[in-house]
């Protein structure tokens, strides 16, 4: 299994919810067979903590500290 990145991570869960969000159950009517797409609270949890860890990996979207140098006058 191959190691993906943060980003790749958080494209897959991010379509994994549009999918939800399209649908999140079927049943064949012939069959009464059903299967119920991921838990969107929990693909939801996901995403917050990719993008908490894209956001460091890249340096974006984190506290930014401005240090000046005091003058004298």
């Amino acid at each position: 299994m191959a190691i993906t990145t943060t980003f790749e991570q958080l494209e897959e869960v991010q379509a994994a919810i549009t999918a939800v969000m399209s649908g999140q159950a079927y049943t064949w009517p012939s069959s009464g067979l059903s299967v119920t797409k991921a838990d969107l609270k929990a693909l939801s949890d996901r995403e917050e903590i990719l993008l908490k860890r894209y956001r460091a990996e890249t340096g974006t979207g984190g506290m930014a500290i401005n240090v000046g140098i005091p003058r004298r006058d």
